[in-house]
Formats: structure tokens, sequence, C-alpha cells
């Protein structure tokens, strides 16, 4: 079992420098940086068993073996009850997308979908294309404090609402929703529930037994990985919804949803991120050491965003948005605007400075609308990985300091 505070010499993109500065990697919520190990499982892929599958020689029957190991290592990742429950993709909104195909095809002009003001469009757009086909969606409210108005969703949720899909936490301002409220009301009128966990898989354990979804959407380059995405169906579910595929497509569970080939070097290299986690995790099974290090990986992020978050609140001429630090439940990042400033304008200043965050919308376009930030250029968004450090955070408040 290794500490995360010593995690940083795994990754070899922290030895880069800018104008003499080292590179601070505050940019983790638009895609984290892979560890050695993620590099060599890839290349390592390539050199030895690069092959198409389903193939009666050596190389092909070893890209089969790396494949069914990845669903596996995933649906530990997840908590999920077996491998076949996780589908692959090229990302989350692919995915996302061939979903909302198979309810075009289920559902029946008046069917209702719910979605959130807070979330991505990747978990927006495909369902607001459905309005299209007669399907109405209706939105939770976004409040102020950077939390959904749950009165606003109860009310929203009915006797025609088929499916209620929303964000684990927000990629633009870090809020973790309410899963278990979603559940229950989208229970009581036999909804389906789409969770999109992109944001919230890098920084928290995940159970979808637990928090019983019938869906969930994440991305393995958000945690240390390659760019694959992966999709989570409830067992039995996904053999009853009607996917658009080719006819030469397997038919069942969870390959019908594939499209074309995989990206199969991407999925020995998630591999390597699940098997890089639990390192940090203690216990007498890859699950068990999963849970214990996502639970010390927690700890470790919300102690340097908290930091940057009180600092920045106390700054002339900052606004941040989002809920305080005093929430139980919060992800690691970090959002906020300077008086006067464009975000774009301060995200390039910070960058001069070697320090790499990102500023607008992040596709999240309906909550900065919401947040009133349009006008700046969105907001400027720091985000805390495993390898930052408080060293770091501490050269952007100093950056900060000197624009206000």
């Amino acid at each position: 079992m290794r500490k995360i505070e010593f995690c940083r010499e795994d990754f070899p993109a922290l030895r880069r420098e800018h104008r003499g500065m080292p590179l601070a990697f505050l940019d983790g919520p638009g895609g984290t940086q892979p560890p050695q190990a993620v590099i060599d499982s890839v290349v390592d892929y390539l050199r030895n068993y690069n092959s198409n599958i389903h193939g009666n020689f050596l190389v092909s029957r070893e890209s089969d073996a790396i494949i069914q190991r990845c669903r596996e290592y995933l649906a530990t990742f997840l908590g999920a009850p077996s491998w076949d429950c996780i589908s692959l993709g090229p990302n989350m909104t692919s995915l996302n997308l061939a979903l909302s195909r198979a309810f075009r095809n289920l559902l029946s002009p008046g069917d209702e979908i719910v979605i959130t003001e807070l979330d991505h469009e990747a978990n927006r757009g495909p369902w607001l294309n459905l309005q299209k086909e007669g399907v109405i969606v209706r939105s939770i409210p976004l409040k102020q404090d950077g939390t959904l108005d749950m009165e606003g969703f109860r009310r929203r949720v009915t006797d025609r609402t088929r499916l209620v899909a929303l964000g684990y936490s927000s990629n633009a301002i870090g809020t973790v929703n309410d899963i278990a409220e979603t559940r229950r009301a989208s229970r009581e009128v036999g909804a389906y529930l789409l969770v999109d966990a992109v944001h919230y898989a890098p920084h928290f354990s995940i159970d979808v037994q637990e928090i019983d979804c019938d869906f969930l959407l994440c991305s393995a380059y958000k945690f240390y990985g390659p760019h694959v995405g992966v999709l989570y169906t409830r067992p039995g579910l996904l053999t009853r919804l009607p996917v658009e595929k080719i006819h030469s497509q397997d038919d069942s569970s969870p390959y019908r949803i594939e499209s074309g080939t995989l990206n199969h070097e991407g999925l020995n290299g998630t591999i390597a991120a699940i098997d890089y986690i639990a390192s940090f995790g203690s216990g007498t099974g890859l699950r068990e050491q999963l849970v214990n290090a996502m639970g010390k990986i927690e700890i470790y992020e919300r102690k340097l965003a908290r930091h940057a978050y009180s600092q920045l609140s106390s700054m002339d001429h900052v606004t941040l948005f989002g809920q305080s630090f005093d929430c139980p439940n919060r992800a690691p990042t970090v959002s906020f605007v300077v008086k006067g400033m464009s975000s774009d304008l301060v995200a390039q200043r910070l960058g001069e400075k070697g320090i790499l965050v990102w500023d607008g919308d992040f596709a999240a376009e309906r909550a900065i609308e919401v947040l009133d930030t349009v006008d700046c250029g969105g907001v400027v968004r720091m985000g805390i990985s495993m390898y930052n450090t408080l060293e770091e955070v501490d050269r952007l408040l100093s950056a900060v300091r000197e624009m206000v």
C-alpha cells in the first residue's frame, strides 16, 4: 500500500516546465494525466497484442482476454454485480447518444424525461433531441447556491415520467447531487434513473447497486486512464432496449450497444489505471482496495480544495460559485470569476505562470447561463487531482492575488 503524497513521481507529465516553472496541472476536471503504468500498458498492447477480436490465433485471443478483463475490472470499480453489465465505447457522449436513440424507439409522444439545468450537455442534449419525437423534457432548476431545486424536481416527476437523467456531480461547480432522493422519486412512478458519473468517478467510490441506478456512465480518462467511455446497465435491462445496431453486431449484453471496433490499447490502459488507484488502498480484494483508496483520495483532495476555496473567498473582487466546503459532500472543483476581467484572460495569465486551469462553460452551458457568468466568458475552473499539492494551490492563489 502506497501513500498518495508520494504519487507524483509516477506521472511523467508533472516533470514538464514552462518558462522555467513546473507545470501545475490544476485542469483535472477536463481530464487527468496518466501515470507511467498506464502509458506502459497502452504501449505494451500495441507492441505485443495488437489485433482485432474473435480470431482463431494467439494475439486475437489475447485481445479477447484483455477486453474481458477490462469489463471485469470496471464492474469491480463501479460495484456492479457482473462484467456483462459493462458496455464500452469511445466516450460517454457517444454511449449516451446511443442510449437516447434506444429510448426514441421506446417512448411515445407525451412521455416525459426529467433532466437538470446543472448537467453537462452530454446528459442534456441527447434527451432534448427527443423533443422532436413529441417527448416532453422537463428540467430541474438550478439555484444560485449551486444546488438543484429538489422541490421543483418533485413537481416535475409525474406519472408520465419515463426517465430521470442527472449528473452525480457537476463538472462546472462541483455540486454532488442527491441521487438517493431522485431514485426514490423515480421509483414511485416507475421511471428509469440514469446517472452521469464522469465528474464523480475520479473523486469518490461508486456502488451502482447501492445507489440502485438503471444506467451509469463515466470516462476512464477522468480517473487517470485513456480515452474510454463506460456504460453500466442494470442486469437484464440492455437486452430489452430497442438499440440501433448493425446486423453483424452481437445482440447480447453488453455488446449490443457497442458500435465498431473498440479502443483495445485504451482498454488495456484502463485496467492499469484501476490497478494504479487500488495500489493506494488496503484490503483483501480489488474492490475493497479500491473503496479504501478512493476514500483516501477523497480526503486528500478535499483538504486542498477547501484551502483554495477558503483563500479565494477572502479576496476582494473574486466571486466563487457552488457550495462551500462546509457541506459534507462536494467535489474538489473550485470555480470563480475575477471582477473586471474576462475568464479567458484570467486563465491566460495563470497559464503564463505555468498554472493550468480551464475557463468557459465546459459544455455545462445552461448552468453558466443560470449563474449569470456568460458576459465574462463563463468561469475559471480549477480542480484537484490526487497528484496535486498544496504548493501548487498556493501558486494559483498568489497569482490571483496579483491580479486583484
